[in-house]
């Protein structure tokens, strides 16, 4: 049987400090593993020395390390995509650039894909990071459960695995807004995760600050289901049952009452007016999110643009 390749795509934005010895490490670990190997660094849009280490390494390891530089930031999962179409390898392993999750445990993955998995996911133990990222992470977990019906716990953690197929069927998907993970999922038939370390950034700054975190969580929400129409459909039918029961109860109580005690309700119907008003506005919020995202993507851009590519892979030989 033949050997399967690998391809091990890293993102890369402003970690100068973690560069060398991340490809240091990640050419270890794949030389243990025995089986062709490539390793594409994408820059994107690096403003530190990141583009001249990307450069320096893949003209120090020729045949194995691959530069590409997007021309300018695109978000994270953009540069896994641009990673994803260059590579050519029957296994497909993502993994961060902080060094936060070692790349020691890239062989770990390969072994288990070994195992006829069409995707591998990571759980990270113990979870270094701080309490706001974990709580963001449960909440991605959790609508990403239901979102694709696939139960795993930590869809947040970019090492990952993916098999030739699967990876190909997410380049033919086109959409700007796209969470890799569960996009992988939806196509996979059979998948797991297994247990990887995780330690707390050695080097350099998180690039997810609150703000991005709370972008994401809106990103993730309105590019993967359309549940939250759904529930905004029930609420307003239950708050306009709720407006016309208590309309019905005022007038029930006026024809009782007499009109003296119906006046004395004005400030309620106030309250209820703003309900309404509110409701719309949150409706109106979440509608333009996903008007937004037909616009971008009925404009066709491209998620990216690659500037510059250095090195060539011995898998495309």
């Amino acid at each position: 049987m033949k050997m399967q390749s690998v391809s091990v795509v890293v993102p890369v934005f402003n970690e100068e400090a973690n560069l060398e010895q991340l490809v240091e490490r990640c050419l270890s670990a794949c030389d243990t593993m025995g089986r062709p190997y490539e390793l594409i660094l994408v820059d994107d849009g690096s403003t530190d020395t990141s583009r001249e280490l990307i450069q320096r390494a893949s003209e120090a390891h020729n045949q194995v390390v691959i530069g590409m530089l997007l021309n300018r930031n695109y978000g994270q999962h953009a540069a896994v995509m641009a990673g994803l179409e260059m590579s050519r390898g029957d296994i497909v392993v993502t993994l961060d650039a902080d060094l936060q999750n070692p790349p020691e445990e890239i062989p770990k993955l390969v072994a288990k894909m070994d195992e006829d998995y069409d995707v591998v996911g990571t759980v990270r133990v113990p979870r270094c990071d701080a309490a706001f990222r974990k709580v963001g992470s449960w909440l991605v977990n959790r609508a990403a459960q239901r979102a694709t019906g696939v139960r795993m716990h930590d869809y947040g953690c970019m090492l990952r695995a993916y098999r030739r197929h699967i990876v190909d069927a997410m380049l033919m998907c086109h959409e700007r807004s796209t969470f890799i993970p569960i996009l992988a999922n939806s196509f996979a038939r059979r998948t797991t995760e297994i247990e990887v370390s995780h330690s707390s950034r050695g080097a350099g700054d998180s690039k997810y600050s609150l703000w991005k975190l709370i972008n994401l969580q809106f990103d993730l929400m309105t590019s993967m289901t359309t549940a939250p129409l759904r529930l905004l459909s029930v609420i307003g039918a239950l708050i306009s049952l709720m407006g016309g029961g208590f309309g019905l109860l005022l007038l029930i109580m006026r024809l009782w009452h007499g009109p003296d005690w119906a006046a004395e309700g004005v400030f309620t119907l106030f309250a209820i007016l703003f309900i309404f008003v509110g409701a719309q506005f949150v409706a109106m919020g979440l509608l333009g999110e996903y008007i937004g995202r037909i616009y971008h993507d009925v404009r066709g851009r491209p998620r990216f643009f690659v500037q510059t590519t250095f090195g060539k892979s011995r898998l495309r030989d």
